[in-house]
């Protein structure tokens, strides 16, 4: 763990301030704050999907918290492209201040325009394009179009009375991309004339040697494998991934299959898509899903969500054989996309699962199925070269990645007390062509829980893996509070730990002997006794069963 900061100084004028509330030594819930004269622009707003030690937790967000007592500063929230991990706290951050401007492309608005009509929000949306210049306040922006794994990807130039700010949002530099829409090197190389102060930098590939393979070595790989199979064909990926889409359904149009979208996310996308024509559909080949069913297997193929092991997406049922869709021997299962980390465990157990099922399971590990939409070590050091900026600040990644980057800066001649590894929460200004850190502010996770978004405790998150792996056990007994004598009870219950609740019979009598000698030593309050309790069936079970599970006593004096 990093150092604890002391909080930040008053923020003086004309010095722009640099706040991460997620996205820092992690992959995902990317946000980030800039500060100057006292009033906030936002750069992204997305979330992180729970990991297994994580019970419960539907989403993870930036610690919007930080932002409770200055809404009313905030000129405006740029979104950088589309995927969750940018935009989906959006709707979390509206229910905050619902009229919010937010700067994105036409896809990224299209994309975020139907979450929040799920939250019931309208948006205060702008659609810009690459090239287009805005003035938000004390915030002079510019787009720059940049090549990733979504189309119309923007990266982001902040000019402030500071100094000028290059944030890349997440950005490749894919040389013959399937939409022919290159990361503007042109835009870069202008930047790094004019003198670029703060290059905030993607660092998700920064320890991955040379350059990120091209998308459109992908297609021929699909290809072949739709070819050879027997039986019916099944993609997984991601909803927005609309480049895959396209080369899935291009292949499956060569081999004259259908192709069904399952899953409601990969629906709705590629519907705005196609919509928008950043999807061109083959005429004919897109089919519902109820009907797919009704034609031979070797004519279709399923594009469905889970290729990151999630337990209620549509693979994972498949996998389980909890789906309408059956998988087995003949069927080919392609997982096109790569491993977010946190997620390899069930990753790896969906494909286990599927090749139980006696199904062919293609993925990155065993074949060409996927290219990582992050610019890897080669183009980071183009970059550094083109763009010659005063200051580098890497996001986007967990800590090793942000080490790679900033070590990748170094080399280029970048000094070291001009890269700045930090984590979420530290503050950073930027003055005088110089960015430093300069203390921390209070960042935790903030979880949606179901209905409820707050912060749950490392205790609270304890508790929940008791219950998952250890059980529950409630005792409940009515005592004569002067003799300690049991009058009703004790009753047990369990729940994830015995079929049978004749297994506490042993311990019973414990129970009550030893409830009876603390009434003995004078001990009456009934917070007292239920501890009595809790102890003497915790010792019985840890030393018998090798077990802890959660124990709630109820004790009434009568």
């Amino acid at each position: 763990m990093f150092e604890t900061l002391p909080a930040p100084p008053k923020l003086k004028s004309g010095v722009l301030r640099v706040i991460p509330l997620g996205g820092i030594g992690e992959i995902g819930r990317n946000m980030t704050v800039f500060e100057i004269d006292g009033k906030l622009l936002i750069v992204d707003c997305g979330v992180l999907f729970p990991e297994e030690h994580q019970p419960g937790v539907d989403l993870i967000l930036p610690d919007l918290n930080y932002l409770n007592d200055r809404l009313e500063d905030i000129v405006g929230l740029v979104l950088t492209h589309g995927h969750e991990d940018h935009i989906g706290g959006v709707p979390f951050l509206l229910r905050m201040r619902e009229d919010i401007p937010i700067y994105g492309s036409e896809l990224t608005l299209a994309f975020l325009d139907a979450k929040l009509k799920e939250h019931r929000l309208l948006g205060n949306q702008y659609v810009v394009r690459e090239g287009d210049s805005k003035q938000v306040s004390g915030f002079g922006l510019e787009f720059i179009a940049v090549n990733h794994s979504i189309p119309d990807a923007l990266a982001v130039v902040i000019r402030s009375a500071a100094g000028t700010v290059l944030h890349t949002g997440d950005f490749k530099m894919d040389q013959l991309p399937l939409d022919n829409r290159l990361t503007d090197l042109r835009a870069f190389a202008k930047l790094g004339e004019e003198g670029l102060d703060l290059f905030m930098v993607d660092s998700t590939n920064a320890d991955v040697p040379g350059f990120t393979p091209l998308e459109k070595d992908i297609g021929p790989v699909i290809d072949e494998v739709i070819s050879k199979t027997s039986g019916k064909v099944i993609v997984a990926s991601f909803s927005s991934h609309v480049h895959r889409v396209q080369q899935v359904l291009n292949a499956a149009d060569a081999h004259n299959r259908k192709v069904a979208l399952v899953g409601r996310s990969m629906v709705r996308n590629m519907q705005i898509a196609a919509e928008l024509e950043y999807l061109q559909v083959p005429d004919g080949i897109l089919i519902d899903f109820k009907d797919a069913q009704s034609i031979p297997e070797s004519q279709i193929v399923y594009m469905c969500t889970g290729s990151q092991g999630e337990p209620m997406a549509v693979l994972s049922k498949m996998a389980n054989s909890e789906h309408e869709i059956s998988v087995g021997e003949g069927d080919t299962v392609i997982l096109a996309s790569s491993l977010i980390p946190g997620n390899e465990n069930a990753v790896y157990r969906v494909i286990d699962q599927l090749t139980r099922l006696r199904a062919n399971v293609v993925h990155k590990g065993n074949a060409k199925v996927h290219v990582s939409g992050h610019a890897a070590a080669g183009e980071l050091l183009y970059c550094y070269n083109l763009l010659k900026p005063k200051n580098v600040l890497p996001v986007h990644g967990e800590f090793r990645h942000l080490i790679a980057n900033g070590r990748l800066a170094e080399q280029t001649g970048i000094p070291t007390e001009r890269v700045s590894i930090i984590e979420d929460g530290w503050v950073v200004d930027l003055a005088d062509g110089r960015a430093e850190v300069v203390g921390q502010v209070e960042c935790g996770m903030l979880y949606v829980d179901g209905k409820t978004v707050g912060k749950i405790t490392e205790d609270d998150l304890r508790d929940r893996r008791l219950l998952s792996q250890e059980g529950f056990i409630s005792i409940f007994a009515v005592i004569d509070p002067d003799t300690g004598r049991v009058v009703v009870g004790p009753e047990i219950r369990a729940k994830a730990y015995a079929e049978d609740d004749h297994v506490f019979d042993d311990v019973k009598p414990l129970i009550e002997a030893a409830l009876a000698e603390a009434a003995n030593e004078g001990v009456k309050d009934t917070y007292a006794l239920q501890q009595v309790i809790r102890r003497t069936i915790g010792t019985w079970v840890n030393r018998n069963h090798r077990r802890r599970p959660v124990i709630i006593p109820v004790v009434i004096s009568r």
